[in-house]
């Protein structure tokens, strides 16, 4: 089962899960707009107790990939975040505490670590996050833990840094490749919080949903997990890549840096590729693979017209 299924990262994940003749149960308050013919779609409030215990009765491995806050408002709607999914998740590990499931929960590389001086950042780093949103993240991480530890939980935690890809929406607070494509071709100015000099690492959703994959089946002593690619870019870089594999006029604008935002994010993927060893997409060419899904042929302006 994924919890929040009808987000970008559980849509991508249901598919792929799917695909690998998984029985999929997608759990949300709807359906997403892109279903698929293999998932099963409960609709229900993960925020109401009966309903949650009786979506993930049965279920070998629970994916929880819902959150009602992003790192842009989180410093705003900080109390949805501690008051409802901190709250609700925890009463989550105390419903499957006593069973066979195994809980992965999807949590925040792009934010729980903070101000890091060694890059790439490894999984036993200080975390040490200087926005809510992060926070609420490493809050649940840590009650994960000690049901880990009293109950002997199976429960893991995989910390993503920035995905891309199919069915995400910038719109919603976060995803700067997503915002660089679409703007490009609707013609708009990109927003950059800063000089456009933050690195991030960035990772294409299929590959995420690989590493997912490959979580179910883990059975070694390790907890958590950082889901990346292990390579950063400057969002001018990734404009860079925009505007030549594009061929279009980008136009941006660069705002006011945002107190929500680490000057660089890169980690260390060490540690998942033990486990899930295949080769994962560079950034350039998981901009090419978004950029078919789109329908984006890569023409310049002159040959468009």
């Amino acid at each position: 089962m994924i919890i929040g299924g009808s987000g970008f990262i559980g849509t991508n994940l249901a598919a792929y899960l799917a695909e690998k003749q998984m029985e999929v149960f997608s759990f949300d308050m709807t359906c997403p707009v892109r279903t698929h013919p293999q998932v099963r779609y409960m609709q229900g409030d993960f925020f109401d107790d009966l309903t949650l215990k009786k979506a993930v009765r049965g279920m070998d491995v629970v994916y929880h990939a819902l959150s009602t806050i992003n790192p842009g408002n989180s410093n705003e709607t900080y109390m949805m975040g501690y008051g409802r999914d901190f709250m609700q998740t925890v009463k989550l590990c105390a419903m499957l505490k006593d069973t066979n499931t195994r809980m992965i929960f999807l949590s925040s590389g792009g934010t729980v670590y903070g101000h890091q001086e060694c890059q790439p950042i490894r999984e036993d780093a200080v975390a040490a996050p200087i926005n809510h949103y992060g926070n609420v993240k490493l809050s649940i991480e840590n009650a994960m833990r000690v049901f880990d530890i009293q109950a002997e939980a199976k429960m893991l935690i995989a910390r993503i840094s920035n995905p891309y890809g199919p069915g995400q929406d910038f719109t919603k607070g976060v995803g700067f490749v997503d915002a660089a494509l679409k703007k490009s071709m609707r013609r708009e100015i990109i927003e950059i919080w800063g000089n456009g000099e933050i690195i991030r690492d960035y990772i294409y959703i299929r590959d995420v949903c690989r590493m997912l994959y490959a979580l179910a089946f883990y059975e070694g002593p390790e907890v958590v997990f950082n889901i990346s690619s292990g390579v950063g870019h400057t969002q001018n870089e990734i404009l860079r890549m925009v505007r030549r594999l594009t061929g279009l006029d980008v136009k941006f604008a660069y705002k006011n840096a945002r107190s929500v935002d680490v000057p660089k994010i890169v980690l260390d993927n060490a540690k998942i590729r033990s486990v899930c060893p295949t080769a994962l997409l560079t950034v350039e060419e998981g901009i090419l693979e978004y950029m078919r899904y789109l329908g984006m042929d890569g023409k310049s302006e002159k040959e468009e017209q």
